[in-house]
């Protein structure tokens, strides 16, 4: 009778493991077309139910005023390709309230949701590559700059120092969770958390190349790599691949993810798409 017990009970941990691993799985959804151009980033809207794009279409440093923000369905039809241009090469990106910030080499720009319209420019003194955008419950936005390994905080539309560290080898995706603020590095792979009253701690480790964390929403991240990974992070710091496309050259920049819809959305660069996944 006890041995029975002990193989029915190994067999159910191993059922448990196996569902484990189902349960961490990326199935694509569809994708979008090549119109876009040089896509760093995209931010899913809720309240509109449309994608934001952040399309470079230049070099990721040229004060070019080529860049441009698309808005794509949740479908992946491109709904409007150049909804808002005259920037420069954005990158990160947030919504708060009626506004869409976007972070643009030196300064982050605010733009009328309802219209589109660029409503503001704000410098960012000494920024060399600001790169992500976050923007807690309170409306505190949050850019993070990889050529300086600052974060700066906006402030009634005015620019402050907010932390910096010489652990950073080029600080990128951002995500303000709670008190804290989640931070991956590019240069190592990184990932830290940042507690309100400034204390930096290692959290996990991805892989060298990290680009944008997003919440899943029990506890668990979704962290990017440009190279074009996609690492699935435990609440206890664990690290799982779920994505690999690097040897097809398609990289995974700022991600987003609706938990709701259990849909990972990947701007994929060079490539010129975005990438809808369904997490399993």
């Amino acid at each position: 009778m006890i041995n029975k017990l002990k193989m029915a009970s190994a067999a159910l941990l191993c059922l448990l493991s196996v569902n484990v691993v189902r349960a961490q799985k990326l199935e694509m959804k569809w994708k979008t077309d090549t119109l876009l151009r040089v896509p760093e980033s995209v931010l899913y809207d809720q309240s509109k139910k449309v994608l934001y794009v952040a399309n470079i279409d230049g070099a990721p440093d040229g004060k070019d005023g080529a860049g441009f923000i698309s808005k794509v369905g949740l479908n992946g039809k491109i709904e409007n390709l150049k909804w808002v241009t005259g920037l420069d090469a954005p990158k990160g990106l947030g919504v708060f309230g009626a506004n869409l910030y976007v972070a643009d080499i030196s300064r982050v720009v605010v733009i009328a949701i309802a219209t589109g319209k660029i409503t503001s420019k704000i410098e960012i003194e000494g920024a060399k590559f600001l790169n992500d955008i976050t923007i807690d419950k309170k409306g505190t936005v949050y850019v993070s700059d990889t050529g300086t390994g600052k974060i700066h905080v906006l402030k009634n539309n005015k620019a402050e120092l907010y932390f910096e560290s010489g652990e950073f080898k080029g600080i990128n995706g951002l995500l303000a969770l709670s008190n804290e603020l989640y931070i991956v590095d590019f240069g190592t792979g990184t990932n830290y958390k940042l507690s309100a009253d400034k204390k930096l701690v290692k959290f996990a480790t991805t892989s060298e190349g990290a680009d944008g964390v997003v919440p899943v929403g029990d506890g668990s991240f979704l962290v990017s790599n440009w190279n074009g990974e996609v690492y699935h992070v435990s609440a206890k710091g664990e690290s799982t691949k779920l994505l690999d496309t690097k040897d097809q050259k398609i990289s995974a920049a700022d991600i987003e993810f609706d938990a709701k819809s259990k849909t990972l959305y990947i701007p994929t660069f060079f490539s010129n798409t975005v990438t809808a996944y369904t997490l399993k």
